[in-house]
């Protein structure tokens, strides 16, 4: 499950288990609470502040449950939403994030690391991908509007339709992640640009954020219907 470090200013938020190296983090409807949970307490702290979210090991997430989804496909749109509910939080979180990806971020994942305002990626392991033309899965309306949003329409085409593995030289060429580090300094360097954002805590960031990503977040506040998400069956 989440869970927090703080170091000075900058609230660290660990995606995976506690004392467990290389966890998938995936989005368990149990993680999604805890992971607002967190957030939750970051907020109700006071004066500069900033978040940086990271892992450990092999991975920073991969996204969906896909064993919980496919095991529970009556409540699939409303665990969709759910995932949403992860990056309107982030879209419009009321202090400056980063994104510090420690290995792989795939699908939903990779969407979670995109809902950041920065990020920081490994230098010399680990993918951004967006694998669901592989899968055989769509994207929902709000991921769709988040990533046309966030991302270059050509750098779309080329995630979203062929599920390229991007690593960190070719993701910031494409504007997908702004900087990266090897893996000793990756999170110092995440915290380091969140401590220097800190002080623009302000109640307008969030006012700020919203009218940035106003597209993004209608599409995110779209109900998931079987109207709007069909799952391929082959």
């Amino acid at each position: 499950m989440p869970y927090l470090e703080r170091e000075g200013e900058v609230f660290v938020l660990y995606l995976g288990n506690e004392g467990q190296t290389d966890s998938e983090n995936r989005f368990h409807p149990d993680w999604i609470d805890e992971f607002h949970a967190v957030l939750d307490k970051v907020e109700s702290s006071e004066g500069p502040a900033a978040l940086v979210t990271v892992a450990t090991g092999k991975f920073y997430t991969n996204g969906l449950d896909t064993d919980w989804l496919f095991a529970n496909l009556q409540d699939s749109h409303g665990y969709l939403d759910r995932v949403h509910s992860l990056y309107t939080r982030l879209l419009t979180f009321p202090m400056p994030t980063v994104a510090a990806i420690n290995g792989h971020a795939f699908g939903a994942g990779a969407m979670l690391a995109t809902s950041h305002d920065f990020r920081v990626m490994r230098a010399d392991r680990g993918f951004y991908c967006l694998p669901e033309v592989h899968l055989g899965m769509p994207f929902t309306v709000g991921m769709n509007a988040l990533l046309t949003q966030r991302l270059s329409n050509q750098v779309c085409v080329q995630a979203m339709t062929t599920g390229y593995r991007y690593p960190a030289d070719e993701a910031i060429a494409a504007g997908i992640v702004d900087g990266k580090a090897d893996a000793e300094s990756l999170l110092a360097t995440a915290v380091a640009k969140a401590a220097a954002l800190a002080s623009n805590r302000k109640p307008n960031l969030p006012v700020i954020k919203r009218a940035l990503h106003a597209e993004a977040l209608a599409g995110l506040a779209v109900p998931t219907t079987p109207e709007n998400l069909a799952f391929a069956t082959g």
